[in-house]
């Protein structure tokens, strides 16, 4: 019994002796980057959850408080109207961004959308009963935004939800769904069974990754958070180098923004790069695509200019003016959008003063040569 034990414990000194001097095996490395990578996954998604289900619970309580502060008030519509843009303007001077008058009718309408027992609480336990409320509101706030905005009716708004609970849809599934009618082809349909199981199975396009639940640009709003990055190292890598090369033509453009992120509707946007031209005292748009050149990239920009005008213009600018640069493999094409400004004098004076399309467009084919070169 005893050599047997020796003889044991002799195999166990070699197999652990064989551990640490030899190098792991390969099989044994992918299982810990795998497992690794599977935990920060699930850990980033969770993190998403939480910050989801505070956020939600947050604009509910805002919506209920707002509603009863009306209700105490006049019951004149002006009346909350100037409620609202009073604590819109007050809000985003404390707190930063995501307090536009557009938001807090989303919070109110939330409010109404969906009532729930609000938990009355002293200033001690504030978190308290924000984590109870939470509780409430299974879906990310995207979902609900979505739901209020979109659903046509209460009923397609209570089916959305239901459906969206039960098949655990993304944001992104949840949107097609609505896009496409699903409430109503099911409510037409002879099978609505087969059209349930149907709707309730993802599309490739639907899933959202870790990342994207976390940069999702309603979460940094509320977490107070900048955001500001780009897609690809390409992309990332000439907006870099144009920022620097339009700041070195001259001192007339002034940096004002890089991949700035605005709001039409429901759906988010980014501009890549804004400057400000002190002389034509105007706004810079300056938006790039890597690809060819298509007539829904010049529709882009003048919507871009629109919201420009209405929310980013100060008084006494000239209206601003956008540059499509588009980068493809062998070609580099720069479009001026001039169809917005008001008369032929103004497109004569900044096309003059800006920087010349074809300077631009041989910069951008160089630029992204030397990054291709790098890679």
């Amino acid at each position: 019994m005893a050599k047997k034990i020796q003889k044991n414990r002799a195999r166990t000194g070699i197999i652990k002796s064989t551990v640490i001097r030899g190098k792991p095996s390969r099989a044994g490395y992918q299982n810990l980057l795998v497992t690794v990578s599977d935990l920060l996954e699930k850990s980033r998604r969770g993190s998403a959850r939480v910050i989801n289900s505070f956020m939600t619970a947050t604009y509910w309580e805002i919506g209920r408080r707002i509603v009863e502060f009306e209700q105490r008030g006049k019951k004149r519509a002006e009346y909350g109207q100037t409620v609202l843009e009073r604590l819109s303007k007050d809000l985003t001077r404390r707190h930063g961004r995501g307090f536009a008058r557009s938001n807090l009718i989303r919070f109110r309408q939330f409010y109404v959308a969906f009532p729930r027992n609000p938990i009355r609480s002293t200033v001690s336990n504030e978190l308290e009963a924000t984590q109870h409320l939470a509780r409430s509101f299974p879906m990310p706030w995207s979902h609900y935004v979505l739901l209020i905005s979109r659903a046509r009716s209460t009923d397609a708004l209570e089916f959305y939800q239901r459906e969206a609970l039960r098949g655990g849809w993304s944001v992104r599934q949840l949107q097609r769904q609505i896009e496409t009618q699903f409430y109503e082809r099911t409510a037409l349909s002879r099978n609505k069974n087969k059209m349930l199981a149907k709707g309730a199975k993802p599309n490739a396009t639907d899933a959202v990754n870790a990342q994207d639940e976390i940069r999702h640009p309603l979460v940094l709003e509320f977490l107070g958070l900048r955001d500001e990055y780009s897609e690809t190292d390409l992309e990332q890598g000439l907006i870099g180098h144009l920022e620097s090369f339009l700041l070195e033509l001259g001192n007339d453009l002034a940096f004002v923004g890089r991949q700035r992120r605005l709001r039409i509707d429901d759906v988010w946007y980014r501009v890549d790069l804004i400057f400000f031209h002190r002389r034509l005292r105007c706004l810079v748009i300056i938006d790039l695509k890597l690809g060819r050149f298509t007539h829904s990239d010049s529709g882009q920009m003048h919507m871009y200019l629109n919201y420009a005008r209405e929310h980013w213009m100060q008084p006494n600018e000239n209206p601003p003016i956008g540059v499509i640069l588009c980068s493809s493999k062998g070609e580099s094409l720069v479009r001026y959008a001039t169809d917005a400004l008001p008369n032929k004098l103004l497109v004569h004076e900044y096309l003059t003063a800006l920087p010349n399309e074809k300077v631009l467009s041989i910069e951008l084919a160089k630029s992204r040569r030397q990054l291709e070169k790098v890679k």
